[in-house]
């Protein structure tokens, strides 16, 4: 690993360190964002632009660096900005915040992971590369899977960056929006486990199967 590679890497991490070590984590919660909301919505009012970038930079550091915290940045974005408008910003941020994880694993941690489990990877990496976009777009709809290990796991494989850009930037949609529309409610939001119900789980589950359909029939078609 070349010396680029290392201050990197250390950089990174001592954002991350620094992140847990002042407890930043505490400013990311429902009770703070309660507590901030009409704050945020004056200062909003007064400097749109400033706002709305600060919110996507913040948004893009948190997701770029997997830090937790992601729910309450889009309820804040629905709280903040409007369901629309909200869902945009943090599609936007949300989706550059992912690729620049994906591209930190790939070129700064791949060559040392593919060493040490190359060969279990080629499994994952022939899937990638006949149905890349179907199955990404089938793990970012389904919600049973951590948003950072997707970014974190596909950095490891083949996937080509354009692929994994445009299936993110569609596969966070619908779960994206629940969140910012709830945060346009959240006076009425009490605990972030009633946001998404067993429903609508349900529903993100069909559309990833939905998602799938069309690898599930090359494979048929293959071995037919």
């Amino acid at each position: 690993m070349n010396l680029k590679k290392i201050i990197l890497l250390v950089l990174a991490a001592g954002a991350i360190a620094l992140f847990f070590y002042y407890d930043l984590g505490r400013f990311l919660s429902l009770t703070a964002l309660k507590a901030n909301h009409q704050a945020l919505v004056e200062y909003h009012a007064a400097h749109k632009v400033t706002m709305v970038a600060g919110f996507m930079l913040l948004y893009i550091v948190q997701t770029a660096l997997s830090l937790p915290g992601a729910a309450i940045l889009s309820l804040a974005a629905g709280a903040i900005f409007g369901a629309i408008m909200g869902t945009v910003y943090a599609n936007i941020a949300a989706t550059i915040g992912a690729t620049l994880a994906f591209l930190v694993t790939r070129y700064l941690l791949r060559d040392v992971i593919q060493g040490k489990f190359g060969g279990k990877l080629e499994g994952i990496n022939r899937e990638l590369e006949t149905g890349g976009f179907n199955y990404l777009l089938f793990l970012r709809l389904v919600p049973v899977f951590p948003f950072f290990l997707i970014n974190l796991a596909a950095g490891l494989t083949r996937l080509p960056l354009r692929t994994f850009f445009l299936a993110t930037m569609l596969g966070i949609i619908p779960g994206g929006f629940v969140y910012v529309n709830a945060g346009a409610s959240l006076a009425t939001i009490d605990s972030l486990a009633g946001i998404a119900s067993p429903r609508v789980l349900g529903s993100f589950a069909l559309l990833g199967l939905f998602a799938l359909v069309p690898v599930l029939y090359t494979k048929y078609k293959t071995r037919s």
